[in-house]
């Protein structure tokens, strides 16, 4: 066997070599599912984790926008029943820092306890103004919370309105944005704590600086990485009891800061949140990109905070039968001690369009009002997300109190916040990072195609040019000249005598005579 055929010969063994044994490797995932089982291990909630001190301290900076709506026309709203017109004051933004505290690991390392602790710090170069001189219009909470609570009783609700008058303490209230965000002595709360045990200092925000709500209990994903950051108790609770059905009550999903990895486009994102005291689901929207990390925008749907006629799953988030309010709000004063607070998206985003007609000042636009998350799918990391809810009060005509005698029931918007995080740059070189290993050790199999496929080439190659080859040798052997110039036969060689005759400078002499015919 000459060279070239054993050169041959090891090129097509190893091109086919390479694009079975690739073949074989794509199609089993072999390289696909170790990196997944990898991935599965690295990211949960025990020390020495991947992930772990990034949950306990996240880096990214998050940032709190506060934006109000400042009442333009209390008198005529008051006492001619006019339509409110409202002016839109924002951002007052804070940097927001959130920290897990006492983290202690439970049941053998399959649960995680902390408490969620977040502090503010005012940032004036991202603000409007300063909330400390910036004075608001808006409803006075206070005061509707307790009207709200003796609207049965017509005459401690007179009582009480002759306090209020004597207060000066009316619907609406005048504050710095300070005030309303970290809270103010009311006289009204006062006046009622002489005879109740009640707080005096009433903010939007008050008691919300540098501490937490409650215990939280997650899955560390050890067990099921599908359950990792999962909510297990809140406060030691696995059931909530403010809402009417235990569909309603389940605590559902993480609290927002961590998701599972191997994210689907079909699945639900449940976040449960304490501040609305119920879980939300969010569903896939479409494929964003953040700093060259690919993610699921997921976002929730209308559904969510639907009216119980158009999913009436939600019937169970009515406080009573007569108080279900129409889609997009929820009710959530059973978690408010009583005060009739309405949550909604901002600028009621999603809800029906009677509440945005009620309020003139109202412009939903999506860009700018929708809560989303923008979720690596391979990781689960967040690399961007965007909070926003609407705080508003349900005002109404109350037996007892004549300052309400000419209003209907109105959802007035006090204001909305817009909770944001973009990934820093250190973490997304990480994320980057890990998602080219991943591709890599993934694709491998597919490298091993590819090198099979260049060798395959070759072997044609080297094939056609050992035929090529081969061919011409064939040519030149066997094929005689159509038209020869020459004639060999007719040419002889002789001596030049009958002895040859030696030269001592140029040998013997041959000469070439003419071949004779033969003699017949």
């Amino acid at each position: 066997m000459t060279r070239r055929s054993c050169t041959l010969y090891a090129v097509g063994v190893i091109c086919g070599t390479l694009l079975l044994v690739g073949i074989g490797l794509v199609v089993s995932q072999v390289f696909r599912t170790f990196m997944h089982n990898r991935l599965k291990k690295e990211i949960v909630l025990v020390e020495g984790s991947r992930v772990f001190e990034s949950w306990k301290s996240p880096p990214p900076p998050v940032y709190m926008e506060y934006f109000f709506f400042n009442v333009t026309n209390v008198n005529e709203f008051l006492e001619r029943g006019a339509k409110p017109v409202v002016k839109q004051i924002g951002p007052y933004t804070y940097r927001e820092y959130r920290t897990k505290d006492n983290v202690s690991m439970v049941e053998n390392g399959e649960k995680v306890s902390a408490y969620n602790t977040k502090s503010f710090v005012f940032l004036r170069e991202k603000s409007v103004g300063d909330p400390a001189v910036d004075n608001i219009t808006t409803v006075n909470i206070p005061a509707w919370a307790v009207m709200n609570e003796l609207k049965r009783s017509f005459w401690k609700a007179t009582m009480v309105s002759v306090w209020m008058n004597s207060l000066g303490s009316g619907p609406f209230t005048t504050r710095t944005v300070d005030e309303l965000l970290w809270g103010y002595d009311d006289p009204l709360l006062a006046r009622i704590a002489t005879i109740k045990d009640v707080e005096t200092v009433f903010g939007l925000m008050y008691k919300k600086n540098g501490s937490h709500s409650g215990e939280f209990v997650y899955h560390t994903g050890v067990k099921n990485y599908m359950d990792y950051g999962h909510v297990e108790t809140w406060k030691g609770q696995r059931q909530l009891d403010f809402w009417t059905s235990n569909q309603s009550n389940s605590i559902n999903g993480s609290d927002g800061s961590a998701f599972h990895p191997f994210l689907d486009k079909n699945e639900r994102i449940y976040i449960f949140t304490s501040d609305l005291c119920r879980s939300i689901y969010m569903e896939f929207e479409k494929d964003v990109e953040v700093k060259g990390i690919p993610a699921y925008r997921f976002t929730p749907p209308r559904s969510v905070l639907a009216s119980k006629e158009e999913n009436p799953a939600n019937e169970g988030f009515c406080v009573t039968p007569q108080e279900c309010l129409g889609t997009g709000l929820l009710k959530v004063s059973p978690c408010r001690k009583g005060a009739p607070v309405v949550a909604s998206f901002p600028h009621f985003y999603l809800g029906d369009e009677k509440y945005v007609a009620a309020i003139e000042g109202m412009s939903p636009k999506r860009e700018h009002h929708q809560t989303y998350l923008d979720l690596n799918p391979t990781t689960g990391v967040i690399v961007r997300a965007n909070k926003r809810a609407q705080i508003n009060i349900l005002l109404s005509k109350i037996a007892g109190f004549p300052t309400t005698r000419n209003l209907n029931d109105t959802i007035f918007p006090v204001m909305f916040i817009n909770e944001t995080v973009v990934i820093d740059d250190a973490s997304a070189a990480r994320v980057h990072k890990l998602l080219l290993i991943v591709t890599l050790v993934s694709n491998f199999p597919l490298l091993i195609v590819g090198l099979g496929a260049i060798m395959l080439a070759i072997f044609i190659i080297l094939l056609y040019r050992a035929r090529k080859q081969k061919n011409e040798v064939k040519r030149t052997v066997f094929t005689k000249p159509l038209y020869a110039t020459s004639n060999e036969e007719d040419t002889s060689y002789s001596a030049v005598s009958d002895k040859e005759k030696e030269d001592p400078q140029n040998g013997t002499y041959i000469g070439l005579t003419a071949k004779s015919e033969p003699q017949e």
